[in-house]
């Protein structure tokens, strides 16, 4: 079985993913739950606004991500809410 390779920036994009994931884990147990939330519904709600050719968009949104995930990864920040 031969798995499908990925694009540098699907990997990217996965990288960033799983990166959130990791840093839920590390957050008030109370808190992960709204902390997984967010982050799902944060690349859901960019996947469905752009297309696969939209390379600038695609790196920009993965540049604010990273910085994002660094804000969120401060032990000061406790919680978060979806708005």
């Amino acid at each position: 079985m031969n798995p499908r390779k990925l694009s540098g920036l699907q990997r990217d994009a996965l990288r960033l993913y799983r990166d959130c994931l990791r840093a839920v884990e590390k957050k008030p147990e109370a808190s992960r739950a709204r902390f997984q939330a967010f982050a799902r519904h944060e690349f859901e709600k960019n996947i469905a606004s752009l297309r696969r050719t939209d390379v600038k968009a695609i790196e920009h949104l993965l540049r604010v991500g990273r910085r994002r995930l660094e804000q969120y990864q401060s032990p000061n920040v406790r919680d978060i809410t979806i708005v």
